[in-house]
């Protein structure tokens, strides 16, 4: 190979590389634009609400949800296995009855996409055809993604983002650990895309089994515990 021709190759190489990181810089900006900066209630009710763990606010406002006629019943997924329904309740003194009645516990789910595993079952099981999802405006992104890809055509996903004093998406630059957390859930939702892209359903994903630990999902996604 001649001198110029390994230039020409370096140089597109350059130019290609640089294109790749003005895209991903310029998608970056796109996806924390587009994060919501202030909560807002649904403008209808669901079928059902389901509120991804993470935090607890993403809970106590599922329990609002819930408490204002937003869902007929709330699945919390992802619950930790030390985690029990005494436990939320105590957190939550005001709404013991719901949690008594009308809120189901998922203990399997270990990642976004046992997350949407679950809830497509849990909507199969009580019938529900719309749900609204409860979970921090940084992981909605990618919450979305999986959900569009797990459920039918026909179902309704009504997106209901936290927003957390911790996380400022407008000043995220002058917080190295915001500009972290940002960056990493960027990236995952790009993969999260392009991997949902080739799959046909998130039950058989590979994927699911590599981010799960190697545990095979159904042992990831298992039947309810109420």
């Amino acid at each position: 190979m001649s001198w110029s021709l390994r230039r020409r190759l370096a140089l597109g190489l350059a130019g290609a590389g640089l294109a790749a990181g003005l895209a991903l810089g310029l998608g970056f900006l796109a996806f924390v634009g587009g994060l919501a900066r202030a909560e807002r209630m649904p403008l209808g009710p669901s079928d059902g609400i389901v509120a991804l763990t993470g935090g607890a606010q993403r809970i106590e406002d599922a329990m609002d949800l819930l408490a204002g006629g937003y869902g007929r019943r709330l699945l919390i997924t992802g619950v930790n296995e030390r985690t029990s329904r005494d436990e939320i309740a105590r957190l939550n003194p005001g709404q013991q009855h719901l949690i008594a009645c009308c809120v189901d516990l998922d203990y399997r789910a270990r990642n976004t996409i046992g997350n949407a595993i679950e809830i497509r079952r849990w909507m199969r099981e009580n019938g529900f055809r719309s749900v609204a999802v409860v979970t921090s405006n940084y992981h909605m992104p990618r919450t979305l993604v999986e959900l569009d890809h797990a459920l039918a055509d026909g179902h309704r996903v009504v997106p209901h983002p936290v927003v957390s004093d911790v996380i400022d998406p407008d000043q995220w630059w002058r917080h190295p650990a915001s500009a972290r957390l940002l960056a990493s859930e960027y990236a995952k939702f790009l993969v999260a895309w392009v991997r949902t892209r080739f799959e046909t359903d998130p039950e058989h994903s590979s994927a699911a089994v590599l981010v799960s630990r190697g545990h095979p999902v159904k042992v990831v996604a298992e039947p309810l515990v109420r």
